[in-house]
C-alpha cells in the first residue's frame, strides 16, 4: 500500500465535510456505480468544491436483497463495481466480450434504480472474460496476480471456495454435502482440483476489484480526500466467515444457532428486534488473540482512511438470544471484551484508532465508557434532536467537544426533506423557532444547526444537499424490499450547485475552529 495513504490514514482529517453517497448510486457506468470513471469523476467533484471526506456503506457482496450489511463475504468486495470499461481499455478483457456483457446497451446516465438481477448477471460476464483472456496475459501481470493471492490467502482462498459451492449448491453451507459443510480441508482439496477454473475466476474478479479500489484510493489521497467505510459489527450465518470458523460463532454443524443476535424490546417495538446472525464465542477470540478481528479490521484499512463500527453498543455488552426463539424478548445482556480487543487493534494501528463508534440509541455508561477510553469519536443524528427534551443527546447544543460525527440523517433515516413532511406540528414549530423564520429548505437548516456546533465533522447524505424526497430514501428498516438501489441520474449542474453550496458553507465552519485538530486524536 502507498505510505502515503497509510500516514494520512493515521493524521486523520481534521475539522471537515463529507457527503455519504454508496458507490452503487454513482452514475456514469451501466447498471450500476463502479470503480472507474464514476468513482473518479465523483473524488473530483469534492476536491473541486472543498469537500474532504466520502461516507459510503461497506463495499463487501451483498445479500440477495441488496444489503451490504448481511454479506456473504466479510472481506471480498462486491463483484458489481467491476468496472469494465477500464478492464478493456487496460486490455484485461476484450472490446468485444465489453460489449457482449448483460447491460452494455445501458445509458450511462438517467436511470433511478440499480437493477441487482442485471448486476449480477454482468459482474458474472465480466468475471467470464477475465478468464477467457487469462493465459494471453502477459507474465508480469500472472506475477502480480500471484503477489496479491499470496498476500491475501487468509481470507481469499475460503471466499472463492464458498462462492463456487454456493453457486453449484443453490443452498447454505450447511445443506451442501458434509464434508465440504464441515469445512474438512482434504475434501475441499479433492474438490478444488475438479474446479480449477472457478476458482481462479473469483479470484481474478476480487484482485481487479482491489487494483481498481487502490487507484481509486490513492486519487483520493492526492486529492486531500478521506474516504470513510463501514464495518457490519455481526456477519451472516451463511457467510464464508462463519463456514471457514465456525467455533468463534454460536452456530451448529446443522446451521442452527445456539444464541443469535438483536436488541432488547424498547419504546418502539415491545418484542425487541431480532436479527438471526449468531453472536461471538469471546472465549475462543481470547484465546486466538483476536486474530480473526484483527485481520478483519486490517482488511478493511487497505480500502478506507475512516471505519464506522456499526453497533459498537455491542462491544461492551451484547443483548443474546436463545437461538430457537422467534422474537428478542427472552434475551440476556451478556459482556464483550471491548477493551481487550480495542487495546489489540490500537496497538495494530500503531496510534489512534481510525474507528467511528456507531453509538445512536439508548446508550448506557459502560459504552460511553468504552468510546471515551479509546477516545473514539461519536455520532449525532440532528434528525433524532427535536423531541421537545432539553436533554435530549442529539441536540446540537449538546454536542460538547470535538470527537463528534454530525449527520443530518444517515442511510437508515429517511431523507431530511421527507422526514420534514412526515414531521408533526409542534417538533415543526420548535425548529423554525430555532432558525428564526419558516422552514424552506429543511436540510439545509439542519446543515446550519450542524456547522454551529463543535463537532470535528459534519456528513450528509447526498440526498439531502439535493433537497430529494423519500423516494431517493436509501433504506427503510425492517423492510426488505426497494432499498439499497437508489442512483444518481446524472453528474449535472444541480448536483454541482448542491456540493458548491455544502463545501463553500463547511469551509467556512472549518476555519472557524481551525486549531480544533483531528477528531481522531483530540
Amino acid at each position: 500500500m502507498d505510505q502515503s495513504i497509510v500516514d494520512k490514514a493515521k493524521a486523520g482529517p481534521a475539522r471537515s465535510t463529507g457527503v455519504l453517497l454508496h458507490p452503487t448510486a454513482l452514475p456514469g457506468s451501466p447498471v450500476c456505480g463502479s470503480f472507474g470513471e464514476p468513482c473518479r469523476r465523483w473524488l473530483q467533484l469534492l476536491a473541486d468544491h472543498d469537500i474532504g471526506v466520502w461516507q459510503m456503506l461497506p463495499l463487501a457482496p451483498p445479500d440477495p436483497t441488496g444489503s451490504p450489511y448481511s454479506s456473504p463475504s466479510c472481506n471480498a468486495l462486491n463483484p458489481w463495481f467491476l468496472d469494465g470499461q477500464d478492464l478493456a481499455n487496460e486490455g484485461f478483457i476484450s472490446d468485444d466480450a465489453l460489449r457482449a456483457a448483460p447491460g452494455a446497451d445501458a445509458p450511462l446516465e438517467g436511470a433511478e434504480r440499480v437493477d441487482f438481477s442485471l448486476a449480477r448477471q454482468r459482474s458474472t460476464a465480466l468475471g467470464d472474460a477475465l478468464l477467457d483472456a487469462w493465459p494471453d496475459q502477459d507474465p508480469a501481470r500472472h506475477a502480480d496476480f500471484k503477489r496479491w493471492t499470496d498476500q491475501q490467502r487468509s481470507w481469499l482462498d475460503d471466499h472463492a471456495r464458498f462462492r463456487v459451492l454456493h453457486d453449484q449448491n443453490r443452498k447454505p453451507w450447511w445443506e451442501w454435502p458434509l464434508p465440504l459443510a464441515r469445512h474438512d480441508n482434504k475434501a475441499l482439496r479433492a474438490w478444488a482440483e475438479q474446479h480449477h477454473d472457478a476458482l481462479l475466476q473469483e479470484q481474478l474478479t476480487q484482485w481487479h476489484l482491489d487494483r481498481q479500489w487502490q487507484a481509486i484510493r490513492r486519487q483520493a489521497a492526492n486529492l486531500g480526500i478521506q474516504l470513510f467505510g463501514d464495518l457490519p459489527f455481526y456477519v451472516s450465518s451463511d457467510s464464508a466467515d462463519v463456514w471457514s470458523n465456525r467455533s468463534l460463532f454460536t452456530v451448529k454443524e446443522n446451521g442452527q444457532l445456539t444464541t443469535q443476535s438483536g436488541v432488547p424490546p424498547d419504546y418502539f417495538s415491545e418484542t425487541g428486534q431480532l436479527w438471526g446472525s449468531p453472536v461471538y464465542r469471546w472465549g475462543q477470540h481470547r484465546i486466538t488473540r483476536f486474530r480473526w478481528w484483527r485481520r478483519r479490521i486490517a482488511r478493511q484499512r487497505e480500502f478506507v482512511d475512516l471505519l464506522r463500527l456499526d453497533h459498537f453498543r455491542a462491544l461492551a455488552a451484547f443483548w443474546a438470544v436463545p437461538g430457537a426463539d422467534s422474537t428478542a424478548e427472552n434475551g440476556q445482556w451478556q459482556p464483550s471484551p471491548g477493551h481487550a480487543l480495542l487495546r489489540k487493534l490500537r496497538r495494530d494501528a500503531g496510534g489512534a484508532l481510525p474507528l467511528i463508534a456507531e453509538d445512536l440509541g439508548v446508550i448506557t455508561p459502560d459504552v460511553e465508557e468504552l468510546r471515551d477510553a479509546f477516545r473514539l469519536p461519536g455520532m449525532k443524528v440532528l434528525q433524532f434532536a427535536f423531541d421537545g427534551e432539553r436533554d435530549n443527546p442529539y441536540l446540537p447544543e449538546n454536542t460538547d467537544g470535538h470527537r463528534w460525527v454530525v449527520y443530518t440523517g444517515t442511510h437508515d433515516n429517511p431523507t431530511t426533506l421527507g422526514w420534514w413532511n412526515a414531521l408533526d406540528a409542534d417538533s415543526r414549530d420548535r425548529i423554525a423557532a430555532r432558525v428564526n423564520g419558516e422552514i424552506t429548505a429543511p436540510a439545509w437548516h439542519l446543515l446550519d444547526m450542524a456547522f454551529a456546533t463543535t463537532a470535528g465533522l459534519v456528513i450528509a447524505p447526498l440526498q439531502d444537499l439535493m433537497h430529494l424526497d423519500d423516494r431517493a430514501r436509501f433504506n427503510t428498516p425492517g423492510t426488505s424490499e426497494g432499498n439499497w438501489s437508489w442512483r444518481l441520474q446524472s453528474f449535472d449542474a444541480a448536483l454541482g450547485n448542491a456540493l458548491s453550496g455544502y463545501g463553500s458553507r463547511g469551509a467556512v465552519w472549518g476555519r472557524s475552529l481551525a486549531g480544533a485538530g483531528s477528531l481522531l486524536t483530540r
